[in-house]
């Protein structure tokens, strides 16, 4: 903070257990991943290297080399994850990810449909060799998930050894935890609230009204994910009630409207 100014709601501090801002890197370059980390890297927690990215950017082993000298975990989206599995090279993720010094990797089901089971025992491999965070939901309508199965999926893949799991949104925000129009799917969200340690609950919310609805509805640090570089620190500014949408979110009773 450059300065003093009561009833700012207090944040966890890095490392963060809560409170997590995951980011989606779609493709910076080494200068634009320098010049993103110079203004946010102390509001970033976590980079994902979006669906196939790692495979086709220039450069990798820099720009994680990047990352990792600030502190921020990364990893491959979880799309790279179901390319190597429907191909039945398992064996040579394993390989590319300590390869490339890799800590973290997301399992995810997505694309491509996975038995549950199976993809539970591929989070058991993987916890063995890195920390694991895995995708529940899939993108597409045609393959719906009812709010119990959604639920039940979660709670399974923390157990199988997932450190987050992660609601499925896609970078639109139009399916999985929201509707087609990009309003929140209450009656879901509620499901895994009460039945899910939301600390281990990254909810995907690449638009602001999403991130918005989240700290109005779990405070300042709720998880969520799928933030483009250049919103984390408006994020961080709706986190701490300094912008319009989260303005009265944390003022005592005496300075809300009509007192």
């Amino acid at each position: 903070m450059n300065y003093d100014l009561p009833f700012i709601p207090e944040r966890s501090e890095k490392p963060r257990e809560s409170g997590l801002t995951m980011v989606m890197d779609k493709g910076l370059s080494l200068r634009e991943t320098e010049d993103f980390l110079s203004v946010a890297g102390d509001y970033t927690d976590m980079v994902k290297l979006g669906f196939g990215t790692s495979l086709v950017i220039p450069h990798l082993k820099e720009k994680l080399k990047i990352y990792n000298d600030a502190g921020i975990k990364t990893y491959f989206g979880g799309t790279l994850f179901e390319a190597f599995v429907i191909r039945n090279r398992f064996d040579d993720l394993l390989k590319y990810l300590a390869e490339f010094g890799m800590k973290y990797a997301e399992v995810s089901d997505g694309s491509m449909f996975i038995p549950h089971d199976e993809k539970l025992e591929y989070i058991r491999q993987l916890s063995k060799e890195v920390t694991v965070l895995s995708e529940v939901g899939t993108k597409s309508d045609d393959i719906p998930l009812s709010d119990s199965v959604w639920v039940d999926y979660m709670k399974t893949e923390l157990e199988a050894g997932s450190w987050k799991v992660i609601g499925e949104a896609r970078e639109s925000g139009t399916i999985g935890l929201y509707h087609k129009d990009g309003s929140a799917n209450r009656s879901l969200i509620d499901d895994i609230i009460t039945n899910v340690d939301i600390d281990k609950v990254i909810w995907e919310a690449p638009n602001k009204g999403q991130q918005v609805w989240f700290i109005k509805l779990l405070g300042a640090n709720v998880n969520v994910g799928n933030i483009a570089p250049l919103d984390v620190i408006s994020l961080e500014t709706l986190r701490l009630g300094l912008r319009g949408d989260t303005f009265y979110r944390f003022l005592p009773e005496d300075l809300q409207p009509n007192n």
